[in-house]
């Protein structure tokens, strides 16, 4: 089973493709998904040989044809966990 499948299920099948394409992406580590009305927020942890800026860019690429009309999208970097 897949990282993005482990992580994925029971989610609404929207958000399960969001983070399947974001899982995707090569560098990426970590990914989360919020979904509010009208609004979607994405934040990624990328290996450490990925450049960040480099890193948003694709997964907002990657995740492009999921956007509706009039849905704002918003990605970011997840911080570090603190232990």
């Amino acid at each position: 089973m897949s990282k993005a499948a482990d992580v994925t299920s029971g989610l609404p099948p929207r958000l399960r493709r969001t983070l399947e394409l974001v899982y995707g992406v090569e560098g990426v580590v970590a990914a989360r998904v919020w979904q509010w009305q009208g609004r979607v927020a994405v934040g990624v942890r990328g290996s450490s040989a990925t450049a960040t800026q480099d890193l948003l860019r694709r997964v907002e690429s990657a995740v492009s044809g999921l956007r509706e009309p009039g849905e704002s999208w918003e990605f970011g970097i997840l911080e570090e966990a603190r232990t």
